[in-house]
């Protein structure tokens, strides 16, 4: 099983300390949180898409890039890559530039996006929201094929008559992951098209998602694929450190800021302390403790789900660098040896 990190980089002033984070400053960061993550032994670390001021993350296969000639061995995907609103030509191209940069390790995890500050940036009408998406994710796949393309356009992409996609990447072909959040529609898509699933969790039980697992593999087996030869990934909340109580008050007053930043846009109601640590229990969506039970928790979930894949949101708000760093080691160094020799 493979254990990771992803972030969206985000920026703005720590809720304890005050200390305000730029985006420059937060680039920088990432770098160091990148090259830790690698150097511990961590297998995966993503980059999610964002286009607000809130976030330093608007060019991932840029950042990703940067950290490719830094590291070693780490994965290095999107998380995610707003296909809806990019161009997949350019998306391909870059990611197999990253590729060739980073020795064989780029992937892209593709998505509809949470956030719609992309539409209108690029000039997309959100009422293509699906169409957008469908259309474009199947000219990113034919482009993985072939190094020629042969593309008939439609409503939103423009056609390719023979025309060479270049570079090439390294890898034979681009490991292309689905994210989704719990829409069984998009579970479906993905397993039709045989293509790995990162399902993400923010709340409530996680265990209530596992039906989803059991969709995806259903739809890959009655589209003709081998659904054990599709990954499957969580891509959760938490931190830890070196014991819950430090850990749950390190994480929860950023975790607690954005989330009620983003509640209040969308209508949900305020989290509080009590509910946020109901939801770090063992059954609960916020991976948060010390070694020993993030550990135990990871373990259950795996039981539950059977996953290939583990990625956790650590720097979601803004934390001091030095405290990130430090959960980057006990995660690296603790959790993800012990998790290994459990599964074997």
């Amino acid at each position: 099983m493979e254990l990771g990190l992803y972030t969206f980089a985000d920026v703005g002033t720590n809720p304890v300390t005050g200390e305000i984070v730029g985006h420059p400053q937060r680039l920088r960061n990432l770098m160091e949180e990148i090259r830790l993550a690698d150097e511990v032994g961590l297998d995966v670390f993503g980059l999610g898409e964002h286009h607000r001021p809130d976030y330093a993350s608007s060019a991932p296969a840029t950042a990703l890039a940067g950290a490719a000639t830094l590291t070693k061995t780490i994965r290095l995907t999107s998380a995610v890559t707003v296909l809806s609103s990019e161009d997949p030509v350019r998306a391909y191209q870059q990611f197999a530039t990253l590729d060739g940069l980073s020795g064989g390790r780029a992937e892209i995890m593709v998505g509809r996006g949470s956030f719609i500050e992309s539409f209108p940036l690029f000039g997309y009408d959100l009422n293509d929201y699906d169409a957008l998406f469908e259309e474009k994710l199947a000219l990113l796949m034919r482009l993985n094929e072939a190094e020629r393309a042969d593309w008939p356009g439609g409503a939103h992409t423009t056609a390719i008559q023979g025309l060479g996609i270049y570079p090439r990447p390294q890898q034979e072909r681009l490991p292309l992951w689905i994210a989704v959040g719990g829409t069984p529609q998009s579970v479906i898509r993905a397993g039709v098209l045989g293509l790995p699933m990162a399902l993400a969790i923010i709340g409530g039980e996680p265990a209530r998602f596992a039906p989803l697992f059991d969709l995806h593999r259903r739809a890959a087996a009655q589209a003709g694929h081998d659904p054990f030869k599709l990954k499957r990934s969580i891509n959760v909340h938490g931190f830890v450190a070196e014991t819950s109580q430090k850990a749950a008050d390190v994480f929860y007053p950023a975790q607690a800021e954005v989330m009620n930043r983003i509640g209040r846009e969308r209508g949900w109601p305020p989290t509080s302390r009590a509910k946020f640590d109901a939801e770090s229990g063992p059954t609960g969506a916020q991976f948060v403790g010390g070694p020993a039970e993030l550990t135990d928790k990871i373990l259950k979930h795996h039981e539950i789900f059977g996953f290939d894949r583990f990625l956790l949101q650590m720097a979601i708000g803004v934390l001091t660098h030095a405290e990130l760093m430090k959960a980057i080691e006990i995660f690296g160094t603790r959790v993800a040896p012990e998790v290994r020799k459990a599964i074997g």
